[in-house]
């Protein structure tokens, strides 16, 4: 294996400014530096990650947490997926490596905190927690630094879709295409993952600015956020009432079941009820027709909270919480009435 030793032997610098080249730090010639550099990867030089984490106390891991206890969907899911895949790029950009945590071990179980100690890694991106888990309170009162990825968590930086306004434009696109009689098919009611309810108040924001009463019997809350859960809410939403002509689901794969329990009864879309969805991913694609969605910006997220979690791994404290704006993503699924 090859030490900084032989790079110094190679290059005629101590030891110590062969390091400093290798970790980017001190003083060094733009031309020094490079050309320590250039030797380095010309004998094949790995640094030796034990022996970096025992003398700085950094491993250069970034933990991830990501639950899926209501969609369902695990990886496969691809708003998730995509914030995941961008967060990747800018951390790994800056010299991290990504562990997933677990509460397990092999055979022993542990906590997130217990892991995160055990990895010894320096920060950790949370992305889709258990709801209310007491688990994540305890990791982000631990002091070890962490960003939430489109959950807002108490006593961190998170970075959020702007889930109301979202709704609202979504909402309006329908009432500025006619319709008047509008039913939201939600996703859980939860104050610790308040999508859902966020857009029940863009729902209902939009309906009051435009002088347009709410009514409770269009609304249904399905208790998971997959497409068997929006064929179940439908349903019960059909055993009340068909008055209504368009459909705000709380996001695509909730689409995919609407438009499901509708056919069901005979009522095709947009011919008989415009449908909107949240979210913007594949899915809605591959509808037919091609839903109209609001499209969450999953790059944003990824890169921001990235970035958010790098400043606090370089000292900056501050807590951010930044909402990204959802655009409206126009397919086939409503029309003018």
């Amino acid at each position: 294996m090859v030490t900084i030793y032989d790079i110094a032997q190679r290059t005629g610098f101590s030891p110590p400014s062969v390091s400093k080249a290798l970790n980017g730090t001190g003083g060094l010639s733009p031309e020094s530096r490079a050309m320590i550099l250039r030797v380095a990867e010309e004998m094949g030089y790995t640094p030796n990650m034990t022996a970096r984490t025992l003398s700085t106390n950094r491993s250069n891991l970034v933990g991830v947490i990501y639950e899926d206890y209501y969609m369902l969907m695990g990886f496969k899911h691809p708003l998730f997926s995509d914030i995941l895949n961008n967060f990747r790029t800018v951390v790994e950009s800056a010299g991290y490596d990504l562990l997933f945590l677990s509460r397990t071990l092999g055979e022993r179980k542990m906590t997130y905190t217990d892991h995160c100690r055990f990895r010894n890694v320096d920060g950790v991106l949370i992305l889709n927690p258990v709801p209310g888990d007491p688990e994540i309170t305890r990791l982000v009162s631990s002091g070890i630094s962490c960003v939430s990825a489109n959950e807002p968590i108490a006593g961190i930086s998170s970075v959020i879709t702007e889930n109301v306004q979202g709704a609202r434009d979504a909402v309006q696109y329908l009432i500025d295409l006619g319709h008047r009689r509008i039913a939201y098919i939600s996703g859980p009611y939860l104050q610790t993952a308040p999508a859902a309810l966020e857009r029940l108040q863009g729902y209902k924001d939009s309906l009051l600015d435009n002088g347009l009463p709410f009514d409770e019997d269009l609304v249904e809350e399905s208790h998971f956020w997959h497409t068997q859960s929006g064929y179940e809410a439908t349903r019960r939403l059909l055993e009340r009432t068909t008055n209504f002509t368009g459909v705000f689901a709380s996001n695509d794969t909730l689409a995919s079941g609407v438009k499901l329990a509708l056919e069901d009864s005979g009522i095709y879309i947009p011919h008989d009820v415009s449908l909107i969805g949240f979210d913007g991913d594949d899915l809605g694609s591959f509808m037919t027709p091609g839903l109209t969605t609001m499209e969450q910006d999953s790059r944003t997220i990824g890169n921001t909270a990235a970035e958010i979690l790098l400043h606090r791994l370089s000292g900056d404290c501050e807590l951010e919480s930044i909402r990204v704006p959802a655009t409206l993503l126009k397919r086939d699924s409503c029309r003018q009435i």
